[in-house]
């Protein structure tokens, strides 16, 4: 926050949300499967994570890798996660949901935000609605809609490749909200990597206040026998 923006890092272990926390992170995004953009974690990884790290540790609910259409079974699933990731002390949660024919999914996100029935669903933790946007049919309509459902912020790269791609629509998204949700760009493999110049090009051209990445690398294993 020093830089008067927040960085949150997208982590799929208790070792990376450390190093992420030592790297100024202000804020973790925890989910397993980063390969496949990020699934729920386990239970046991919120738990062990909570105790290792001082910033705000937002959970992942997304049941499977693939598209954001799910059925009502995923939806229970996605409904225990969320209760169980409150019970463990998740501070945020992440998720999206959409229609088959690219529009946000109301009914689904109204049943998980679930302003009427909080012991099942997210209140009172805040919701970031994730990189399922970059899929909507029409991003313009989809942020008022999530304004509407009342989700904090919404995670993109400008329904582009990469941020800096889709750099001219997330400041516009940015100017559409007028405050009333935090549009925070996302960097996202593959082609998605940070670099000082481009992060500030970003932050200055979509006048973003927090920015969502993922700083992922092999480690060669330890194991003597195979």
């Amino acid at each position: 926050m020093d830089h008067g923006f927040l960085m949150e890092v997208c982590v799929d272990s208790v070792e990376s949300a450390v190093n992420a926390e030592r790297g100024g992170a202000g804020r973790i995004e925890l989910c397993a499967g980063l390969v496949e953009g990020g699934t729920t974690p386990s239970m046991g990884l919120l738990q062990v994570v909570k105790q290792c790290v001082r910033v705000p540790v937002f959970v992942m609910i997304r049941p499977r890798g693939g598209d954001f259409l799910y059925s009502d079974r995923e939806v229970e699933v996605m409904k225990a996660d969320i209760r169980l990731a409150k019970l463990h002390g998740a501070d945020g949660l992440v998720f999206g949901a959409l229609t088959e024919d690219g529009r946000i999914d109301t009914e689904l996100c109204t049943a998980l935000l679930g302003e009427n029935i909080p012991a099942t669903v997210c209140r009172p933790l805040p919701v970031t609605f994730h990189r399922a946007f970059d899929m909507v049919h029409d991003p313009q309509v989809a942020l008022e809609t999530l304004i509407s459902l009342g989700f904090e912020r919404v995670l993109t790269s400008g329904c582009d490749s990469s941020a800096l791609e889709g750099l001219s629509l997330i400041k516009k998204l940015a100017e559409q909200a007028k405050g009333r949700i935090v549009v925070v760009p996302g960097f996202f493999p593959p082609g998605g990597g940070i670099t000082e110049r481009n992060l500030q090009r970003i932050l200055e051209g979509s006048a973003a206040s927090e920015f969502h990445c993922s700083a992922r690398s092999a480690r060669d294993s330890g194991m003597k026998f195979r």
